[in-house]
C-alpha cells in the first residue's frame, strides 16, 4: 500500500467514528445501501469487506455462527455458498430463518439482516462456480464439511484423491451436494457508531403487504 493510500485509508476509518446516520442518508432500497457501504469497505482497505457472520439454529434451538463470505447482494436478498451436508446446510433446513452481520469494526459499522432463507438455483450455482479458482473447485470436492475426521492426512489424502480424478479435466464440475443459500431479508439494520455510544440505528422493516418497506429510526 502506497503512503498516499494509507494515509487516505486512516482518514477513513478515523472519519466513521461520529460521522452519523441519518434517513436522508440512506439509499431508496437496502440492498442499494449495503452494495454503498461494501463498497466503502473495499475503498478503505479492510480485509475480507464481504466477511458477515451467519446465525442459524438447529432442530434442539441450538444456536451456532460461522463466518461466511456474501457472494451476491440483489433486491431479493444476499447470497452465499457452501456445502448442502454441513452443519450450517442442516441447520438451514430445519428451520429457514437465519441472520447475518458484517461486522466492520474499524469503520464503527455493522449491518445486521435477519429474514429466510432459499436455496438459489443451480444455474446461478453453477456461474458462480465459474468464477472459483480450481484449487477451491477442488476442495469443495474433497472435504466432508463438519464430518468428524481420524486425522488431517485424511483429509489432504481425500485432496489428493480429486485431484487425480479431476486430473484431465479442463474444467472441474460442481459437485451435487454444494451450491448457494438466500437471505431475503424482512429486516436491514444499519448502525453507525457515534460517541459516548449514542449510534446510530437505521432498520429497513417490510411492511406486512411483503411488497413495502420502512424505515425506522431505533435507539442505541
Amino acid at each position: 500500500m502506497t503512503v498516499d493510500r494509507a494515509d487516505r485509508v486512516h482518514s477513513k476509518l478515523a472519519d466513521g467514528l461520529g460521522a452519523g446516520l441519518d434517513v436522508a442518508d440512506l439509499a431508496e432500497s437496502w440492498d442499494l445501501q449495503l452494495v454503498r457501504w461494501l463498497a466503502e469497505a473495499t475503498e478503505a482497505g479492510l480485509a475480507e469487506p464481504n466477511g458477515m457472520v451467519l446465525a442459524t439454529v438447529d432442530l434442539d434451538g441450538a444456536p451456532s455462527t460461522r463466518s461466511v463470505l456474501c457472494k451476491g447482494v440483489e433486491p431479493r436478498g444476499i447470497v452465499f455458498y457452501t456445502n448442502y451436508t454441513s452443519a450450517k446446510s442442516r441447520d438451514l433446513r430445519s428451520n429457514q430463518r437465519a441472520s447475518v452481520t458484517f461486522p466492520w469494526y474499524a469503520m464503527h459499522r455493522q449491518v445486521n439482516i435477519r429474514g429466510t432463507v432459499e436455496r438459489v438455483s443451480r444455474a446461478e450455482t453453477a456461474a458462480y462456480w465459474a468464477t472459483r479458482a480450481r484449487g477451491s473447485q477442488l476442495g469443495a470436492w474433497a472435504s466432508p464439511q463438519s464430518v468428524v475426521l481420524s486425522s488431517r492426512q485424511a483429509l489432504d489424502d481425500a485432496l489428493a484423491a480429486i485431484t487425480r480424478r479431476f486430473a484431465d479435466s479442463a474444467e472441474v464440475p460442481v459437485p451435487p451436494h454444494w451450491g448457494g443459500w438466500m437471505l431475503r431479508p424482512d429486516r436491514a439494520e444499519f448502525w453507525q457508531g457515534r460517541p459516548n455510544r449514542m449510534h446510530d440505528r437505521l432498520a429497513f422493516d417490510r411492511g406486512n403487504d411483503q411488497t413495502t418497506w420502512r424505515v425506522h429510526r431505533l435507539a442505541p
